[in-house]
């Protein structure tokens, strides 16, 4: 889930609470934004959520001749920030050093401008707009959970963010497990349904966490799901708030867990969001440990999914927690840019990728229409040469004939799916990035990706692939077709950002389909 785009828009306080008639208490805790441009502490308020809360963040500035310093904290998050400031015009960076998170003016004791891209008002904040403080729960003693029997291969289904975001509702997720069923999907290995945050309404007095309006009864749901062939995930968080606001298990973790295997959900993902602003990134360890404990006191076998973006190392430590996958990189994009740097992170973790843990480069975009078809191929050929989980992000009711065939692919589905669990690793020439995945027949899968601007010809041989016997027959993937090495080579054009994938079978285990031979 993606680190929330503000809606900011006016809370309306009234002239007089502004300016420097307010009382020397107001004043002391707010300042006074009259007179003194743009240092003192702001607040700006957004929509109402789904839940009936507001958005809300507060943003203490201080400046310094041209420069600009301070802090910007919502619910689910607290950072530094810093910028400049020319005339009444500011410019300000937050999470993102490479382009300003706050771009606006100064105006009638009032910030106004862009704010993460959206338009937002600012205030200057009274003593009721503080962010709520969170007691701190301290995290449990470190100790190593077992392996939860789950996920031997990568997991594979749907999930609502990347298309639905913050609007999706309980009609969405039926309408989505219709489509994995109608669409053939189901039967190809997407079996998981996962609602993506902004299902959270409130706790009730015992303290049980219920839906918001959006979802009015999740066992209903999960019952649904299951009546289609299908399993069904859903989202939380260790820090009191998830990435756009909603409640989520802090303090509540035993409780959450048994909630939701009452429901009968089958999958969870647990994303750090606002735990960022209570624990250090060296306790993130044992924060995660506290929902695995959790899920398996709950009695219920659930697929345990780490959102942590990365940090502290997670690969050395996810499954000690019982997790069966755990995110390597920051959220993708549906851009080439964002997608080919999450999957060159992954490299360097080719050893912890094994049958019930798996490194997780975030899900697909295919379909999304922010790449062309050669890239989300590429995606979906390197993703399955990684031993990724394969998490649909698309609007599932309007695929087109291209999406399904590229998510439809069984014979790359194998590959991720291959029972070995070994991920790939890559070797480059140039524009030219080659992943070899070994596989549990003896064979291998050859990724060959053109990062390059222009077509390049890819040449494969098979002394590179560190086969234990010479291999009897190729096949192209994409093509469906057999391919011939010649000498131990073989050549073919590759276009810019587009993938040559290959599977090379051995003479023991796979014959040439068809009666077709090739020479080695």
């Amino acid at each position: 889930m993606r680190k929330k785009n503000w809606r900011i828009v006016d809370k309306g306080y009234g002239a007089s609470l502004r300016v420097c008639g307010l009382s020397l208490g107001s004043m002391l805790f707010i300042g006074c934004a009259y007179g003194q441009g743009i240092t003192g502490r702001w607040v700006t308020y957004g929509k109402e959520l789904w839940n009936g809360q507001r958005e809300q963040a507060v943003i203490v500035l201080n400046k310094q001749g041209s420069q600009i310093s301070g802090t910007f904290e919502s619910l689910t998050g607290k950072t530094n920030i810093h910028g400049t400031m020319v005339g009444k015009h500011f410019e300000i960076f937050a999470w993102d050093q490479r382009t300003p998170s706050l771009i606006g003016d100064v105006a009638d004791e009032e910030l106004k401008g862009l704010m993460f891209g959206r338009p937002f008002i600012a205030k200057v904040a009274l003593p009721q707009d503080e962010i709520p403080k969170v007691e701190y729960i301290a995290p449990p003693p470190l100790h190593k959970l077992p392996y939860n029997g789950l996920a031997k291969t990568p997991p594979m289904g749907w999930n609502s963010w990347n298309y639905f975001g913050e609007n999706v509702s309980e009609a969405d997720i039926r309408a989505a497990a219709d489509a994995l069923v109608s669409s053939g999907m189901r039967d190809a290995g997407y079996i998981y349904v996962n609602i993506d945050g902004t299902w959270e309404g409130s706790r009730d007095s015992e303290g049980h966490l219920l839906p918001n309006k959006k979802f009015k009864d999740i066992a209903a749901l999960a019952d649904y799901v299951h009546s289609k062939g299908l399993k069904i995930g859903i989202y939380s968080s260790p820090g009191p708030y998830d990435c756009a606001g909603y409640p989520t298990s802090y303090g509540h973790e035993q409780q959450d867990a048994d909630t939701f295997a009452k429901w009968g959900i089958d999958y969870l993902k647990y994303d750090w969001c606002s735990a960022e602003k209570i624990y250090r990134d060296d306790q993130i360890r044992t924060v995660y440990q506290r929902m695995g404990d959790a899920l398996e006191a709950s009695g219920r076998g659930i697929v345990y999914s780490l959102c942590e973006y990365g940090r502290d190392d997670v690969e050395n430590w996810g499954a000690d927690v019982s997790g069966n996958l755990w995110r390597t990189t920051d959220d993708i994009r549906d851009t080439w840019d964002s997608m080919i740097g999450n999957l060159d992170k992954q490299a360097a973790f080719a050893r912890f990728a094994g049958p019930g843990h798996w490194n997780d480069p975030d899900m697909l975009e295919i379909g999304n229409g922010g790449m062309t078809r050669d890239e989300y191929r590429t995606q979906m050929s390197l993703w399955a040469t990684v031993a990724a989980p394969l998490l649909a992000g698309n609007d599932l009711q309007k695929m087109t004939e291209e999406t399904k065939a590229t998510l439809l692919n069984k014979e790359v589905i194998a590959v991720d799916q291959d029972p070995l669990g070994k991920q790939a690793s890559p070797m480059r020439t140039g524009n030219l990035e080659t992943w070899i995945k070994p596989l549990a027949d003896g064979g291998v899968a050859v990724a060959v990706v053109n990062l390059g601007p222009s077509e390049a010809t890819a040449t494969i041989s098979t002394s590179d692939l560190q086969l234990h016997e010479s291999p009897a027959h190729a096949r192209n993937l994409w093509t469906h077709e057999e391919v011939q090495f010649q000498a131990g080579k073989y050549s073919a054009q590759v276009a810019s950002h587009a993938t040559l994938l290959l599977r090379v079978f051995l003479a023991a285990t796979s014959p040439p389909p068809h009666g077709l031979s090739s020479t080695f």
